[in-house]
């Protein structure tokens, strides 16, 4: 069973790029940028995925803090065989709905989308925890084909203890999203509920930074970001940082 989920899910992969194998990845600062973007609402680690092979070119041992498995046990079918299986569906159709995404966006935009969805994923003690996926891509070919992505999961159990899994393309550089996609129907962007700066301000609440630290970073004053913040509350209307989050994370808003 597991081979043959392994091989389905190659057979989505290798649509992304016609290659043998990709070109060296030298590109460790690209992908400290990239970090930024994927906000941490819970304990996490990452790790490099290679499309073009179907395997992982680095797992961070992050993964035995977060899951209790150790990095270098970790290969895709292994990973896939800790999805809980009534979520292997989801998966396959979720990975399908990623690569008709990327294949159909302008080279320009391939390196601006980062895709995102949950799915339970088994713990070395047995116990079953909501992962949320996040995955952009960090390499590509001439012609915008996908070969690597830099993906980061996150233990969300916290926040999201039941229900069915989610996908959603998430912009950046002011592209829209497109949030919780039925992947039967196809993709619409989500009504931009937010601005631009009110989401580099949610992006780093939601990574726990304190409103004065955060106007440092953006070079703007502590009133400045306490008045966006109020903002998002009035807009949304949420009472409070913690439902903001909770929201943020399930409308794909970051």
């Amino acid at each position: 069973m597991k081979i043959r989920m392994y091989e389905e899910a190659r057979k989505v992969w290798n649509i992304l790029a016609d290659r043998a194998d990709p070109p060296d990845l030298a590109l460790e600062l690209e992908i400290h940028k990239k970090v930024l973007h994927f906000f941490q609402v819970g304990e996490c680690y990452y790790f490099i995925f290679n499309a073009v092979r179907g395997e992982l070119d680095y797992m961070h041992p992050a993964i035995q803090e977060v899951m209790g498995y150790h990095a270098h046990e970790c290969t895709v079918p292994v990973l896939m065989s800790y999805i809980h299986p009534e979520d292997l569906g989801w998966f396959l159709e979720f990975e399908q709905a990623t690569v008709n995404f990327f294949s159909a966006l302008p080279i320009e935009k391939v390196l601006k989308y980062k895709a995102r969805y949950d799915l339970r994923m088994k713990k070395a003690n047995g116990e079953y925890v909501r992962i949320l996926q996040q995955a952009t891509c960090i390499q590509h070919d001439e012609n915008g084909g996908v070969l690597r992505t830099l993906c980061v999961h996150t233990d969300i159990t916290h926040l999201k203890p039941v229900g069915k899994p989610v996908l959603s393309f998430i912009g950046l550089e002011g592209e829209p999203s497109f949030a919780n996609i039925d992947v039967k129907k196809g993709f619409r962007p989500t009504r931009q509920i937010i601005t631009k700066r009110e989401k580099e301000v949610l992006r780093l609440v939601l990574a726990g930074i304190p409103s004065r630290e955060i106007a440092t970073r953006l070079n703007i004053s502590k009133l400045t970001v306490d008045k966006h913040r109020k903002n998002m509350l009035k807009k949304t209307g949420i009472k409070s940082a913690a439902e903001l989050v909770v929201k943020a994370l399930r409308e794909g808003w970051v």
